[in-house]
């Protein structure tokens, strides 16, 4: 087993459902043992190949579990409290200061001039894990004659504590702070009154376990570059007893380069997604407002090959080797179950947002992932209050299977400062 397919072992088993409740901080350690120096290789439900369907399915006739591995997921986790609050949905909802993750073309039509928010996201609480957490700080500015144009920045840093590292005998081989960041400038500008269009770029650092080593091979960390795709199309729509405006969106996001911690030609692709997203906003009177939203979203990396296809001989899956052109637009139609799998690869965001008079708000919402595919299902619900240029967000993860989440029973909270005074209607 290499490293490669160490971490990904080290991926499933952290960022997807955790199932031992009785696990608390030796866990996390363990996984980066397992990581590091293969102790255990990953259990998986036996599968048999059909001659008859040409598919890989279990005892039952159902599907194999096929997830989507890539590097650092810390990537599409959701980081503010307020989509957090709302299953997830982010891409067409109206602007705050942390648009630049689903959506940076947004920042344009936002009702304030600019805005920051910081985000602090704990992470396996529910284990009493207390080191390991999510932190992001956004921002977005807009500029031009008629603030047709708007720049945005981002920091996103994912903190996996204190590891005492040790070999496949139990021995030390010393302590770590495994750790991993992505930075985050985009643009965006107005192509008419109702569509923009934005572009970022992104440097990503992933420093799991320099340092260490594997098999002989140093360890050492992974950088990527990553660039953003993204369009927003908002119009009013005439309704008799209200006033209300539809915002839909699409985003490329995450489109970039292999990224690998040794010199192994074992790369693996990073999160690059394929988005669109819909928001209806209704404005009842001066005092209430309710938002309706939903996100569909697709990983845009190949579809692991259960027969795992090595035509070279080299040790390294096909899949594994095609070129990031290949694998991401490829990622469409290379499923080996055919059309029916390539709609289990996609994730269904719904929300609900309700605000009375612009200072108290309402959030809930509702996530699904295929069980073939990652099996994340749960509820979120959240609050918002804002008060003149501040605001605080709150949300809570509502499990609905048993499978544990890193987020289960977790609080988050967002803070927010919108640069209202430069709003000639602010009203401070």
């Amino acid at each position: 087993m290499n490293y490669s397919d160490h971490k990904n072992s080290y991926i499933r088993a952290f960022f997807r459902p955790l199932r031992n409740e009785a696990m608390k901080k030796s866990l996390l350690s363990s996984l980066f043992i397992v990581m590091l120096l293969g102790m255990t290789q990953q259990a998986k439900a036996q599968c048999f190949f059909n001659s008859n369907t040409n598919m890989y399915e279990t005892v039952l006739g159902e599907p194999c579990v096929n997830t989507i591995i890539t590097a650092v997921p810390f990537l599409r986790i959701v980081p503010d409290a307020r989509s957090a609050a709302m299953g997830d949905v982010g891409i067409a909802t109206s602007t705050d200061a942390n648009s630049m993750h689903f959506n940076g073309s947004k920042m344009v039509f936002g009702e304030d001039k600019g805005g920051v928010a910081v985000t602090y996201t704990p992470w396996l609480r529910a284990l009493n894990v207390n080191d390991v957490y999510l932190a992001y700080l956004s921002g977005y500015y807009q500029f031009g004659e008629n603030r047709d144009q708007a720049a945005g920045f981002s920091l996103r840093y994912f903190s996996l504590g204190d590891i005492a590292f040790t070999d496949e005998n139990g021995m030390p081989l010393g302590n770590g702070r495994p750790n991993e960041f992505e930075l985050n400038g985009s643009y965006a500008r107005k192509l008419g009154d109702k569509l923009a269009a934005g572009l970022g770029a992104k440097f990503i650092y992933s420093n799991l376990a320099a340092g260490q080593e594997v098999g002989g091979e140093q360890i050492s960390a992974g950088t990527a570059f990553a660039a953003d795709i993204s369009m927003t199309y908002t119009t009013p729509v005439e309704l008799s007893n209200s006033t209300s405006n539809l915002t839909l969106g699409v985003a490329l996001t995450n489109l970039g380069s292999k990224i690998t911690y040794t010199n192994s030609i074992n790369k693996d692709f990073i999160p690059a997604n394929f988005g669109v997203g819909a928001a209806w906003d209704l404005d009842f009177d001066e005092f209430n407002r309710l938002t309706i939203a939903m996100d569909i979203n697709k990983l845009m990396a190949p579809t692991p090959d259960p027969a795992g296809t090595d035509d070279n001989a080299n040790s390294v899956p096909d899949y594994k080797e095609v070129s990031n052109f290949s694998g991401i637009f490829g990622s469409f139609g290379d499923a080996q179950g055919g059309f029916s799998e390539e709609l289990r690869e996609l994730m269904y965001s719904v929300g609900l947002e309700y605000w009375y008079d612009k200072q108290f708000a309402i959030r809930a919402g509702y996530f699904y992932e295929h069980a073939t595919k990652g099996n994340r299902k749960y509820f979120t619900v959240g609050l918002g209050l804002k008060y003149n240029v501040f605001g605080l967000n709150i949300s809570y993860l509502v499990p609905t299977t048993n499978q544990r989440n890193p987020l289960d029973n977790t609080l988050r909270f967002s803070m927010l400062f919108d640069f209202s005074a430069f709003r000639g209607d602010a009203d401070l």
